[in-house]
């Protein structure tokens, strides 16, 4: 699969890390609005009242915005993820939460879970060029599944 050169990112951070997404995303703003971008409720809200930027707005986290990033990224809808997760707060939705990641490795996306990473992936020459990602071939499991 050939990820365009324009990619769609999802930005997702939960109350404790919010600030640190917005101040990642304000020192990355530039390169950030040369793609398309999505964001749970809350975190989406934020990032476009404060810095302007266009968000395709989700539900918040725990009403279900967890799980349509996810399954946005089954349907080969989101690129990458950027999720400023809190691994120090046990949550409600904790499930829905290590489902979405379940989802960002089961589908070979980039996701950056802290500063560093989303650095890491934001400065890489990848982010402006197509890349092909290789999809899991997942035949094997599937006919298991069924028998």
């Amino acid at each position: 699969m050939i990820i365009a050169k324009r990619k769609h990112v999802a930005l997702v951070a939960h109350d404790n890390k919010k600030a640190d997404l917005l101040e990642w995303v304000k020192f990355n703003k530039y390169l950030l609005s040369l793609h398309e971008l999505y964001g749970t409720g809350t975190t989406g809200k934020l990032i476009e009242q404060e810095l302007g930027l266009k968000i395709n707005k989700l539900k918040s986290g725990p009403l279900g915005g967890d799980m349509q990033i996810g399954a946005k990224i089954s349907n080969g809808e989101i690129d990458l993820l950027i999720f400023f997760w809190d691994p120090l707060e046990s949550l409600p939705h904790d499930p829905d939460i290590k489902a979405l990641l379940r989802m960002a490795v089961v589908w070979n996306i980039p996701v950056a879970c802290n500063r560093s990473t989303a650095d890491f992936i934001i400065s890489s020459t990848l982010m402006d060029t197509e890349y092909k990602r290789i999809l899991p071939d997942y035949d094997n499991y599937r006919q298991r599944k069924i028998l």
